[in-house]
């Protein structure tokens, strides 16, 4: 099933270029932009990774997990491994590349509003134990929402709803649109485009506003993942930054680290890349969505959201992901503080049972005494390592004590999101831990 190209030297990857000897890694000055280097430069035993991983791939294709995917590997800064597999849909047409274009879903939480966030904590502008009314104003008159700081909203620790559909409150029984919310061709008051042919009154994502304003909240202090306020952060960093939030992040992130694909709605955008399809939708498209977000609530915001929205290739991930790793240090260039990137990084309510950081997903706590099957992810992780998963099959993952960079771009919800095998399969943490192992094998061999 695979059709890949393996990065081999002389690969022009958006930062120098790098000799490497065999045998012989290359250890990167820290804050450097990453490199392209070979298994063997760290001694990997690279015809078992390509049968373990092909095999792991190969059976999540054949049992409908997703008709492709792409697997990345950066080491110490250096991407030892970038592979595609499959096909973008189950007819065999039109193979999977390395530079395909994916719908990050989920992943958008960590790689758009976050960094904001951090960033804005590090010029004093966000204060994570001050109550998160003092920043958005509405929640000052909610008697359950005045007092909740933003640490607790970031670490899912807040008590709210995890999710409301929108969507619902543009359609009526019989599945159709209610004119006063959607309508099929753009004017003044409809000009915030969803889909093709789908046009939001632009004044509908202050009914949502209001709607997470007035969401009830749990009385009780515990892990509850809500991504709520990731629909609420892009107004927030346009409120302080005085920036549109896209604008804002391509601005200070995107465009100086050198993402040439990363961003929201692709489709305007005339790339020349492949977007893989995510869902034959039957409810609200009734079509193929391809290029435009997934996620029905990021869609009805116009793409541009904090929860979902996001779209890039592996390579673009790897150098976001390698910017965390590096405690915000990228290319000679520091975006965020490391003491900032440490603490959000950080479980912050161990004694609640919740592993999570601020908005980054880390390992179940006690990780490394479970069996692949219960861990999350790989058993061996750093407990230091972190990351998140998306809806539509994508997972990112860094770990400083490894100083390993893992990303697995796949389209699972194509042709329905009702395919859950890549869950069941275990599929991105069993490939995750390939790696670990041959590691681990290759560091008890060196002399």
């Amino acid at each position: 099933m695979r059709n890949c190209i393996f990065i081999l030297f002389g690969l022009f990857y958006l930062g120098a270029f790098a000799q490497v000897e065999k045998n012989t890694p290359l250890l990167l000055p820290v804050g450097s932009s990453l490199q392209a280097s070979t298994m063997a430069a760290y001694q990997l035993d690279s015809a078992f990774i390509y049968r373990k991983v092909d095999s792991i791939v190969t059976t999540g294709i054949k049992n409908n997990a997703f008709p492709g995917a792409q697997v990345l590997i950066a080491k110490e800064g250096n991407i030892i491994f970038h592979e595609a597999y499959g096909f973008h849909t189950y007819d065999s047409i039109q193979p999977v590349a390395l530079n395909d274009i994916y719908d990050l879903a989920s992943v958008t939480k960590i790689l758009g509003p976050l960094p904001a966030l951090m960033k804005l904590v590090d010029e004093g502008k966000l204060d994570l134990d001050l109550p998160f009314s003092t920043y958005w104003k509405p929640w000052k008159k909610r008697k359950d929402k005045a007092t909740i700081t933003l640490r607790e909203i970031l670490a899912h620790q807040a008590g709210l709803e995890p999710y409301i559909v929108f969507l619902n409150k543009t359609l009526k029984n019989n599945g159709r649109f209610k004119k006063r919310f959607i309508r099929s061709k753009p004017n003044n008051r409809f000009s915030n485009e969803a889909f093709e042919g789908i046009y939001v009154k632009n004044t509908f994502h202050r009914k949502m506003y209001r709607i997470i304003n007035r969401s009830k909240v749990s009385d009780k202090k515990k892990y509850k993942y809500s991504g709520l306020t990731f629909l609420i952060f892009p107004e927030l960093i346009t409120q302080i930054t005085g920036l549109p939030y896209e604008d804002y992040m391509e601005r200070e992130f995107y465009k100086p680290l050198g993402m040439k694909t990363f961003g929201f709605l692709p489709s305007n955008k005339n790339f020349t890349n492949k977007i893989v399809p995510t869902e034959v939708d039957t409810i609200y498209r009734h079509t193929l969505t391809q290029g435009w977000v997934h996620d029905e609530n990021a869609s009805l915001l116009g793409g541009v959201s904090g929860n979902a929205g996001l779209f890039g290739t592996a390579d673009d991930l790897a150098i976001i992901m390698q910017l965390f790793l590096q405690n915000g240090l990228y290319a000679g260039k520091r975006y965020i503080s490391k003491n900032t990137l440490k603490e959000f990084t950080k479980v912050q309510y161990p004694e609640n049972e919740n592993r999570r950081g601020l908005g980054f997903d880390k390992p179940y706590l006690k990780n490394n005494t479970f069996k692949i099957a219960e861990a999350y992810p790989a058993p061996e992780v750093g407990a230091a390592s972190f990351g998140h998963s998306g809806f539509t099959g994508t997972f990112v993952w860094a770990d400083p004590e490894h100083q390993l960079v893992y990303i697995f771009l796949s389209n699972r919800v194509y042709p329905t999101r009702d395919n859950r095998n890549i869950y069941n399969l275990n599929i991105r943490s069993s490939i995750q831990q390939i790696f670990y192992k041959a590691f681990g094998k290759a560091k008890q061999h060196q002399p």
